[in-house]
């Protein structure tokens, strides 16, 4: 089992935080991109989409997205489980995780890739060039800032986003706040059950 990754970037965290919490430990191979090395050919020979993370398994099997990922490993690695114990909580985790990815962390992605000089031509990951659209920049900070005022309303006095245990929807949310400054965003100080959330989340994963 191999991962390639690039530990500063938002989706490659999500399962870096996922790894950590568990205490794996997997050969692990960083792809900078920053110098475009996910874009090399010696890369794209072993991802075609040009992404990361991607965990290649013993069997040679390329897994490309985080919560594939993230429910391999914890199909192998059951202890500390990070999406859920029932039928139900697992559900519920993977409801709250797609939640979480389509309406914060690719309101983030609509910001960071439709301003930013170094996504020119490149406004959606993967190997086909996609031209900026600007005005998706104004939609991903409405979307974001809406989102997260639906969350804070709708975690009341929960610990967590799905009961009282941490699990991979908490980590993706708060992937997503953590890098909101890259957009020159913030978790408002009026959402006061995400700051709470947002404090027992970072100590659970400590």
């Amino acid at each position: 089992m191999h991962i390639y990754t690039f530990d500063s970037a938002p989706n490659p965290r999500r399962l870096g935080l996922f790894i950590a919490y568990k205490g794996l430990e997997i050969p692990t191979t960083q792809i900078d991109m920053r110098s475009n090395a996910h874009r090399d050919e010696a890369f794209l020979a072993i991802n075609p989409m040009g992404t990361v993370p991607a965990l290649v398994t013993d069997e040679g099997v390329l897994l490309t997205e985080v919560i594939g990922i993230c429910d391999y490993l914890e199909s192998l690695y059951p202890e500390r489980p990070l999406m859920g114990r029932t039928p139900l909580e697992r559900a519920l985790v993977l409801s709250w995780d797609h939640r979480i990815y389509t309406s914060l962390l690719e309101a983030f992605a609509e910001m960071l890739r439709n301003r930013s000089p170094a996504f020119a031509n490149r406004a959606l990951p993967g190997p086909i060039d996609i031209e900026q659209i600007p005005e998706l920049e104004h939609r991903g900070r409405k979307r974001f800032r809406g989102t997260l005022e639906l969350l804070n309303e709708e975690l009341g006095d929960q610990p967590f986003l799905c009961g009282d245990s941490v699990t991979v929807a908490d980590i993706g949310l708060l992937v997503a706040i953590e890098t909101a400054s890259w957009v020159k965003e913030s978790l408002p100080d009026s959402c006061t059950n995400l700051q709470r959330w947002l404090q027992s989340t970072r100590a659970a994963l400590s």
